[in-house]
């Protein structure tokens, strides 16, 4: 009799199994050999520690305790859920701490300079803990008066800038990968469509987009080296420390990475509430904006601050592929259809002038859920299995036919696969990211003494605190040029896109000086090609990869 595939065992969820051991082996020094050396044991004090003894004068030696390094862990799937706190014992509060405490005087030639960058879905979560409620270039000025008062740091940005530079290159790549699609040169799988991507993609991260800013960019600027910077960021997501310890980061030449540290916005909550710092206290000119957002060329030390990007919370990547592709139509038109909830959308781009020619599908997916759904779902359409078991061997179905809200004129052609999907494992994205601050608001009665003896699973479930999450959201597009775009069922017109004029002249400005190409007479844009050697410098400044580990995970190990 045959099973029912109603009900098969495959991928449900996100844990990790374990593997059978760590790969780093334990490293032991051995010591010289002594002659007539003397048995030795192993002994226990009260504190746990342990101890070399043996029975001649040496007295006993403290043994070292085994370690692995965050990096160690990029390719390991054994510890991941169970020992996640090995992964950031490098990447945290009391390391900045400590760094600040080691830093020799500005005469010594090993003095460093300590530079801060932080996202905006933190300076919203910030704001969003305050009462009466800051905003968040209020949040940026009281952070940056902290961090140069109480750590002695030199300079305090914010990421946005490095975002645009970001979303520059990613609607670069995405243009080339179409381009190779549709001639049918493909160049190995960065050449690939459906393009899925996030907040680290081909492209980099606006965290390491800002780390080359910092480390080569405005080191020159400040006539420094990069391995004299040292660069902490603060973000709402734990998987950035990964991201910040990966090899692809790191300058051999001067052993230094990008980002030396990564803190999560509660991290940095905790380090400015140990050093007694009150985030209330309003701080002299934290209302106004920097002139270099509109003349950046007045002071290269001066990048751009809170620039909002329309479309989502969580980079707009998606919003910025529409807006490119809409320049290129006549008579722009778009729809979207939301799937299971607000975190899994479909959008879709056609040409009215066109008969309703789609020129574009992406979608917008939040969630591990949803993720999986969609990485089925692309699966499918590229005739590939993508799950386990009965239910990854399955034969591939077909398409169903596309929403109601699609414009008729598309229907009639054969339904097309999604050429981007935009991913995050978060509900609700970065807003809700699992570095964000829980709780109540400072300057109310919910004190920290109102945690005491709450429970962790308590505390836990306050991560995705959906009123919590709105809040987040309305204070991070506080103050935006236009709100974004509300999910509809009816087809409407993309909204102009802000005039990003100066921004696009001095991220091309800042392309030109790492890239230093060559036969340029004039000024270059970002989206011109350069010789290459100025291409291969780009694509080592603003672009990574996907690097693959393979599972070493033995079936009939795991145990039921």
């Amino acid at each position: 009799m045959g099973f029912s595939r109603g009900l098969t065992l495959t991928d449900l969820n996100d844990f990790i199994t374990p593997s059978q051991a760590c790969i780093k082996p334990v490293e032991e020094v051995k010591a010289s050999n002594v002659e007539n050396a003397s048995a030795t044991q192993i002994g226990i004090d009260s504190a746990g520690a342990y101890y070399e003894e043996d029975d001649g004068n040496n007295g006993r030696r403290k043994l070292q305790q085994a370690q692995i390094s965050l990096n160690d862990c990029l390719a390991c799937s054994g510890c991941i859920t169970s020992a996640e706190s090995v992964l950031i014992s490098m990447q945290s509060h009391e390391e900045v701490l400590k760094a600040v405490e080691s830093n020799p005087p500005p005469s010594h030639p090993g003095h460093k300079t300590f530079v801060m960058s932080i996202a905006p879905q933190s300076l919203a979560s910030l704001a969003a803990s305050t009462k009466p409620q800051a905003t968040t270039r209020q949040i940026l000025r009281r952070v940056a008066e902290f961090a140069s008062r109480t750590l002695s740091f030199s300079h305090v940005y914010d990421t946005t800038f490095a975002r645009h530079i970001a979303l520059l290159e990613h609607t670069r790549e995405f243009f080339e990968r179409k381009a190779s699609t549709s001639s049918g040169n493909k160049s190995g799988d960065e050449e690939e469509l459906p393009m899925i991507a996030s907040a680290c993609p081909g492209t980099k991260s606006p965290q390491q987009v800002m780390g080359t800013l910092v480390k080569e960019w405005l080191a020159k600027k400040w006539g420094k080296r990069a391995d004299s910077i040292y660069h902490v960021t603060v973000m709402p997501c734990y998987d950035k420390k990964l991201e910040a310890s990966r090899q692809d980061f790191y300058n051999d030449i001067l052993s230094t990475r990008d980002v030396d540290c990564v803190l999560t916005t509660a991290e940095l909550e905790i380090l400015i509430r140990d050093k007694g710092w009150d985030i209330l206290t309003p701080v002299p000119g934290e209302n106004e904006p920097k002139t270099s957002c509109e003349l950046p060329e007045v002071d290269d030390a001066i990048l751009p601050e809170l620039v909002q990007h329309p479309g989502s919370s969580s980079g707009s990547y998606l919003q910025s592929l529409i807006d490119s592709i809409a320049l290129t139509a006549q008579s722009p038109s778009v729809s979207t259809k939301t799937i299971r909830n607000t975190d899994y959308e479909e959008y879709t781009l056609v040409d009215e002038a066109a008969g309703g020619k789609v020129l574009f599908r992406g979608a917008r997916c939040y969630g591990f859920r949803n993720l999986q759904n969609i990485v089925r779902k692309v699966g499918r359409d590229a005739g590939v299995s993508v799950g386990r078991g009965a239910a990854g061997r399955a034969p591939v179905r077909s398409r169903r036919a596309m929403g109601s809200t699609v414009h008729k004129g598309a229907q009639a052609e054969q339904p097309k696969s999604y050429d981007y999907v935009e991913v995050m494992a978060c509900p609700s994205g970065c807003v809700n990211g699992g570095g964000q601050l829980r709780g109540g608001t400072r300057g109310t009665s919910n004190t920290d003494t109102d945690t005491i003896g709450e429970s962790a699973a308590a505390r836990d479930a306050r991560w995705g605190d959906k009123q919590l999450v709105k809040d987040v959201e309305a204070i991070y597009w506080q103050g935006a040029w236009t709100p974004p775009p509300s999910p509809g069922n009816s087809p409407r017109t993309p909204t102009p896109t802000r005039d990003f004029t100066a921004l696009d002249a001095l991220a091309a400005r800042i392309l030109q000086d790492l890239c230093q190409p060559e036969f340029v007479s004039g000024s270059i844009g970002w989206s011109d090609e350069m010789d290459q050697q100025g291409e291969s410098l780009r694509r080592a400044s603003f672009r990574t990869r996907f690097r693959a580990v393979e599972s070493e995970v033995v079936g009939l190990a795991v145990q039921w």
